[in-house]
Protein backbone atom coordinates (compact mmCIF):
# COMPACT_ATOMS: atom_id res chain seq x y z
CA UNK A 1 0.00 0.00 0.00
CA UNK A 2 1.19 3.07 -0.94
CA UNK A 3 1.20 5.76 1.61
CA UNK A 4 2.20 9.68 1.90
CA UNK A 5 2.77 11.42 5.08
CA UNK A 6 2.96 14.91 5.24
CA UNK A 7 4.64 16.94 8.20
CA UNK A 8 6.05 19.98 9.30
CA UNK A 9 3.12 22.97 8.95
CA UNK A 10 2.53 25.37 11.05
CA UNK A 11 2.08 29.33 12.00
CA UNK A 12 4.90 31.57 11.02
CA UNK A 13 5.52 35.08 10.32
CA UNK A 14 5.33 36.98 6.94
CA UNK A 15 8.83 36.72 6.16
CA UNK A 16 9.72 33.42 7.62
CA UNK A 17 10.66 29.83 6.92
CA UNK A 18 8.98 26.30 7.23
CA UNK A 19 9.92 22.95 5.49
CA UNK A 20 7.66 20.78 4.91
CA UNK A 21 8.29 17.01 4.58
CA UNK A 22 6.96 13.70 2.89
CA UNK A 23 7.56 10.26 3.85
CA UNK A 24 6.82 7.86 0.90
CA UNK A 25 6.05 4.29 1.95
CA UNK A 26 4.90 1.00 0.08
CA UNK A 27 7.39 2.04 -3.15
CA UNK A 28 10.92 3.39 -3.96
CA UNK A 29 10.05 7.11 -5.19
CA UNK A 30 13.45 7.67 -6.71
CA UNK A 31 11.71 7.20 -10.43
CA UNK A 32 8.62 9.19 -9.30
CA UNK A 33 7.32 11.86 -10.50
CA UNK A 34 6.38 14.19 -7.01
CA UNK A 35 5.06 17.27 -6.63
CA UNK A 36 4.03 19.53 -3.72
CA UNK A 37 0.03 21.45 -4.41
CA UNK A 38 -1.40 23.91 -2.18
CA UNK A 39 -5.05 24.73 -1.57
CA UNK A 40 -5.96 28.13 0.29
CA UNK A 41 -9.96 28.58 1.17
CA UNK A 42 -12.67 29.10 -1.63
CA UNK A 43 -9.42 28.56 -4.35
CA UNK A 44 -8.56 25.76 -6.62
CA UNK A 45 -5.61 23.37 -5.97
CA UNK A 46 -2.45 24.48 -7.57
CA UNK A 47 0.64 22.89 -8.04
CA UNK A 48 3.78 24.58 -6.53
CA UNK A 49 6.80 22.58 -7.32
CA UNK A 50 7.62 19.00 -8.49
CA UNK A 51 10.01 16.67 -9.79
CA UNK A 52 9.66 14.86 -13.09
CA UNK A 53 10.69 11.39 -13.33
CA UNK A 54 14.28 12.59 -15.26
CA UNK A 55 14.38 14.65 -12.01
CA UNK A 56 13.69 17.84 -13.77
CA UNK A 57 12.30 20.29 -11.61
CA UNK A 58 9.16 23.11 -12.18
CA UNK A 59 7.91 25.75 -9.65
CA UNK A 60 5.14 27.47 -9.97
CA UNK A 61 5.99 31.29 -10.51
CA UNK A 62 4.65 32.61 -7.75
CA UNK A 63 7.00 30.48 -5.67
CA UNK A 64 9.85 30.97 -7.60
CA UNK A 65 13.33 32.05 -6.15
CA UNK A 66 11.60 31.55 -2.46
CA UNK A 67 10.69 27.61 -2.34
CA UNK A 68 13.01 24.46 -2.89
CA UNK A 69 12.03 21.17 -3.66
CA UNK A 70 14.46 18.31 -3.13
CA UNK A 71 14.16 14.53 -1.89
CA UNK A 72 15.97 12.16 -0.33
CA UNK A 73 15.87 8.96 -1.65
CA UNK A 74 17.91 7.00 1.05
CA UNK A 75 14.96 8.17 3.55
CA UNK A 76 11.96 8.35 1.18
CA UNK A 77 11.44 11.75 1.82
CA UNK A 78 10.34 14.96 -0.39
CA UNK A 79 10.93 17.99 0.73
CA UNK A 80 9.58 21.97 0.31
CA UNK A 81 11.45 24.29 1.59
CA UNK A 82 9.69 27.75 1.80
CA UNK A 83 11.56 31.03 2.71
CA UNK A 84 10.37 34.31 2.46
CA UNK A 85 6.90 33.51 3.40
CA UNK A 86 4.48 35.46 2.55
CA UNK A 87 0.25 35.67 3.30
CA UNK A 88 -0.65 34.87 0.50
CA UNK A 89 1.27 31.25 0.65
CA UNK A 90 -1.05 30.48 3.54
CA UNK A 91 -2.64 26.99 2.48
CA UNK A 92 -3.15 23.38 3.35
CA UNK A 93 0.10 21.70 1.63
CA UNK A 94 -0.15 18.46 -0.16
CA UNK A 95 2.36 16.00 -1.21
CA UNK A 96 1.55 13.58 -4.50
CA UNK A 97 3.45 11.12 -6.44
CA UNK A 98 2.63 9.29 -9.39
CA UNK A 99 4.29 6.19 -11.29
CA UNK A 100 3.79 7.55 -14.64
CA UNK A 101 6.42 9.65 -16.39
CA UNK A 102 5.45 12.97 -17.53
CA UNK A 103 6.62 15.80 -19.04
CA UNK A 104 7.59 18.51 -16.83
CA UNK A 105 4.96 20.65 -17.54
CA UNK A 106 2.29 18.15 -16.67
CA UNK A 107 3.52 17.37 -13.66
CA UNK A 108 1.88 21.05 -12.32
CA UNK A 109 -1.26 19.47 -12.87
CA UNK A 110 -3.04 18.00 -10.39
CA UNK A 111 -4.70 15.55 -12.73
CA UNK A 112 -1.59 14.07 -13.25
CA UNK A 113 -0.67 12.16 -9.65
CA UNK A 114 -3.16 9.00 -7.69
CA UNK A 115 -1.29 8.97 -4.23
CA UNK A 116 -1.76 12.09 -2.21
CA UNK A 117 -1.47 12.79 1.04
CA UNK A 118 -3.53 13.95 4.02
CA UNK A 119 -1.78 17.40 3.78
CA UNK A 120 -0.19 20.05 6.05
CA UNK A 121 -1.37 23.12 7.26
CA UNK A 122 0.54 26.47 6.76
CA UNK A 123 -0.34 29.33 7.99
CA UNK A 124 1.21 32.97 7.89
CA UNK A 125 0.65 36.09 9.49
Amino acid sequence: DVQLVESGGGSVQAGGSVRLSCEASGYMFSAWCMAWFRQAPGKEREGVAAIDSDRNIAYADSVKGRFTISQDNAKNILYLQMNSLKPEDAAMYYCAGDIRSHNLAATMYDVSYVYWGQGTQVTVS
